[in-house]
């Protein structure tokens, strides 16, 4: 086996682009962590079950995973800016009708109506960086982008939780439309075409199952792709059960909750800006190849301390902080091997990324609460498991050790 080779590079950050992805890339965070605090007041202002408001959360992801298989592929076709546009628009829509929900199930619908709209900054993003980055840069772009990306897990949490002392849950969808109307105004003045005619002519010529069939055949693209999966469903297990683990558990106030929420992040922007600093001297798959071991310990520590009781409170939290933080290695660099196997499809690519995140997202919170059992056992158990199938997929079909020359 033959060393990564390696390139040094010197290009600088573009951070008008890294601003304007990020927070488009952003949405679909932010209309999940805002609402988490109102959980229990929407069930009770819609009185509704808590496994009926849960299901929320879940049309969410579902809406986000089938929303990228239709945005990727249309974004290959006719380019990344409209479907982008629309995307701000149909997510729009969705949160004022959030905002107006007169019942559990009509806000269902809504929430899943604004997930197609966010999926579009999910997916049309990444591959908007990887028509304009060579490999390493892409992946180091994609880093920066958690900067920005990462501030919806702290902030959003948090003024979700001060929102409900001067108002109800509806005021946090009506938040969250005037954000999508800011976006909106941003992309349209400073949002560029970056997919070029003659790669749009290639990929109408192509249909989109052919396409999809041929990737999905595709062991490393599938390999990187369930490995940024199962990483980020370990995440979606924390989003899923936090406010139960935080609130029922160990007592955490409402208002308080976002602070304890956000906090995680910090660990997660911090190893983010890490990797894209690795990634001027080392390629995405050299760092996954030594990176998703590692949270392997802590997430061993942490089912440890959650069965044993030891350390109480923090002898959880402390290990879930660095646990979700080494994700910052991986996710990025995921996005960005898996896109440079075949960058003329990455729309196409970074859709299945997308389909497959969100899919295990919506199987996760649509089941979490009923394995919630009054201790931190069920969160820390989900998340070792989706961090071994991670790391399977990654070492199993990946093999990020092989190399895989940058283009």
């Amino acid at each position: 086996m033959s060393a990564q080779p390696r390139t040094i590079l010197t290009e600088k950050a573009p951070w008008g682009l890294v601003l304007l992805l990020g927070s488009l890339t952003a949405l679909g965070p932010l209309a999940i962590d805002m609402y988490l605090p109102s959980l229990p007041s929407i069930a009770t202002s819609l009185h509704a079950p808590p496994g009926e408001v849960g299901v929320t959360l879940a049309a969410f992801f579902a809406g986000l995973g089938i929303g990228q298989l239709v945005c990727g592929p249309l974004s290959d076709r006719i380019g990344r800016r409209t479907p982008l546009l629309a995307g701000v628009v149909l997510y729009l829509i969705g949160a004022v009708l959030c905002a107006l929900a007169p019942n559990v199930w009509l806000l269902v619908l809504a929430r899943f109506v604004q997930a197609l709209g966010g999926s579009a900054g999910q997916t049309v993003a990444r591959a908007a960086v990887r028509d304009q980055f060579g490999h390493q840069m892409a992946a180091r772009v994609l880093s920066l982008l958690i900067l920005v990306l990462g501030l919806a897990p702290i902030i959003a949490p948090i003024f979700g939780g001060y929102l409900l002392l001067v108002g109800n849950w509806r005021f946090i969808f009506m938040f969250q439309a005037i954000v999508a109307v800011l976006v909106l105004i941003a992309s349209l003045i400073f949002l560029k075409e970056t997919r070029t005619h003659d790669l749009r002519a290639e990929a109408r010529g192509e249909s989109a199952l052919a396409t999809f069939r041929y990737l999905l055949s595709h062991p490393r693209i599938l390999g990187y792709t369930l490995s940024g999966a199962f990483n980020s469903g370990a995440f979606f297990s924390w989003i899923s059960l936090s406010s139960y683990l935080l609130i029922e558990v160990y007592g955490v106030s409402p208002a308080n909750f976002g602070w304890w929420f956000g906090a995680n992040a910090a660990g997660f922007i911090g190893m983010s800006q890490v990797n894209a600093h690795l990634m001027r001297w080392h390629t995405p798959e050299t760092v996954l190849a030594k990176a998703r071991l590692a949270s392997m310990v802590s997430a061993l520590v942490l089912v440890f301390d959650a069965f044993s009781g030891f350390g109480g409170m923090l002898g959880v939290i402390i290990p879930l902080y660095i646990t979700l933080g080494s994700f910052g290695l991986v996710g990025p660099n995921t996005q960005a091997a898996a896109m440079n196997v075949d960058p003329g499809r990455a729309g196409s690519i970074s859709s299945i990324i997308g389909c497959a995140t969100f899919t295990i997202g919506a199987l996760i919170s649509a089941t979490a609460g009923f394995l919630h059992d009054g201790t931190g056992r069920p969160l820390a158990a989900l998340i070792l498991f989706m961090i071994v199938a991670s790391s399977a997929a990654l070492y199993g079909l990946a093999k990020p050790s092989q190399v895989h020359a940058p283009v």
